[in-house]
């Protein structure tokens, strides 16, 4: 309560209304002079608490905020500049069916880092969204790494994510084409290092033809660390080496080189997808090639979504805001989710209401995931992100 609005109690030293009969007398205020200085410092201090805090609301945060993105149909269309309805996968040079159905391939909105830093009152309002995500920026960013660098990873990887998508859906559905591994770069001290050079193309292991990294992965591993004949070409040129692989953090063995992969396909995938970048739509990419190569509809004209990145081998990978892509594909209607098997400890917990959630962790699980739900199978019998 406010000074003012306590009662006045005549038994506690004060006047009693029916016995005064003049005014009453003004409190006596402290002469300015001998005022507690304490109490002018906690003033002052007060005074630049909440200047400063108000300077802080609109400073920037070290963090980014993912949110739920759009979700694109991998056979279906999109507006290209002109506003006209394009497919998203063109295929030409090879007999493509029609289908129906939607294969989603899901996206994050990533607010803040490099070139676009977001307020700490943005920063607060995301913690407060049960959709989004807050994350130090250092875990997305490099430290030092420009906007413009980003928007060029993201352009990269995704350019690269569809060529591997496109091996991968050939591989899966046994069409022959070219895959060559060159050398990008070495690992300081690898068993590569000192041999191998950058631009350099791996031709055969062991006697065996390097048709693709699958190939060279399985060869490395059946050495159980001994020594293997690499052929690679240089300047036109074959060259044989002995390397000796070691063992990587997972176990598996390697030379401690960085591949670029070049591919030649017997005909032209173009895939219509702008200002969406990364690595993360390889897996529902190789789908929808699939399915607008094959005869048989692949989704039996039910509603699917997923993410993951693909390497022409048909892995699929990790990627980032699962959570959010999740919650993305149940706005868009989706009834179904192939998820990453090694995003299963992001997965469980955070599943929308009314999504089904299918672990896989191959191109060729993903799509027999998609054929059995397609016929009638329960999701629960199919492969799931459990907790340990």
């Amino acid at each position: 309560m406010r000074p003012s609005d306590t009662p006045h109690d005549p038994a506690a030293g004060g006047h009693d209304p029916a016995d005064w009969n003049g005014p009453v007398p003004p409190p006596s205020r402290p002469d300015a002079r001998h005022r507690d200085p304490r109490s002018r410092a906690l003033v002052i201090s007060g005074a630049l608490t909440l200047a400063l805090g108000a300077v802080a609301v609109f400073l920037p945060a070290p963090y980014v905020v993912e949110s739920p993105g759009p979700t694109f149909n991998t056979v279906g269309t999109v507006k290209t500049g002109n506003g006209e309805d394009s497919p998203l996968i063109e295929i030409d040079g090879a007999t493509t069916y029609p289908t129906e159905g939607e294969l989603d391939l899901t996206t994050v909105y990533v607010a803040g880092g490099p070139g676009s830093a977001m307020s700490f009152l943005e920063a607060v309002g995301a913690w407060l969204s049960p959709e989004d995500s807050v994350v130090p920026e250092e875990f997305v960013y490099p430290r030092g790494t420009t906007g413009e660098e980003v928007d060029e990873q993201n352009a990269a990887a995704m350019t690269s994510s569809q060529e591997a998508a496109v091996a991968a859906a050939l591989r899966e559905l046994d069409i022959a084409f070219t895959e060559e591994l060159a050398v990008a770069d070495l690992v300081e001290d690898s068993p590569a290092a000192g041999v191998l050079q950058t631009g350099d193309t791996l031709i055969r292991v062991d006697g065996t033809d390097i048709d693709g990294i699958d190939t060279l992965r399985t060869k490395l591993q059946e050495s159980g660390g001994d020594p293997v004949d690499v052929t690679y070409r240089r300047d036109g040129e074959e060259q044989t080496a002995a390397l000796t692989p070691a063992p990587g953090d997972a176990g598996s063995y390697q030379l401690g080189i960085y591949l670029a992969t070049s591919f030649e396909f017997p005909f032209d995938v173009s895939i219509a997808l702008d200002n969406v970048g990364g690595p993360s739509a390889g897996m529902m990419f190789a789908l929808g090639i699939i399915d607008r190569l094959t005869p048989e509809e692949l989704t039996g004209g039910k509603h699917f979504a997923g993410t993951g990145t693909i390497d022409s081998a048909g892995k699929v990978g990790a990627i980032g805001g699962i959570a959010q892509k999740m919650e993305g594909a149940s706005d868009a209607g989706a009834q179904f989710f192939l998820a990453p098997a090694d995003n299963c400890g992001e997965v469980v917990g955070n599943i929308p209401d009314g999504l089904a959630v299918v672990r896989v962790a191959t191109l060729d699980e993903a799509r027999s995931a998609v054929e059995d739900l397609a016929a009638g199978a329960d999701p629960a019998g199919l492969a799931q992100c459990l907790v340990d």
